[in-house]
């Protein structure tokens, strides 16, 4: 609501994700009237977990094949500091 937005797009790795993911779809909409659309990811990729994710990144593992260019480079920024105190 704050920036104009009326649909949250929300990608889903399987039903587990629908359960956590429905009541604040519901929320969101009671509150603010924003409706959520949920994209199942396709089979490859369903084992990809952000936090799975951030925490390769943040031992210095390499997440190239698990994430757009664009968040592997913002993730070694973010990390950095942990592969400089090592």
């Amino acid at each position: 609501r704050d920036v104009g937005a009326g649909v949250i797009v929300k990608g889903l790795r399987g039903s587990s994700d629908l359960d956590g993911e429905a009541p604040m779809a519901t929320m969101n909409r009671h509150l603010a009237g924003v409706e959520t659309v949920f994209l199942l990811a396709s089979g490859s990729r369903q084992h990809i977990a952000s936090s799975l994710v951030k925490d390769i990144a943040r031992h210095g593992g390499n997440i190239a094949d698990l994430v757009p260019p664009e968040v592997d480079a913002a993730l070694a920024r973010a990390f950095a500091h942990t592969k400089e105190s090592r």
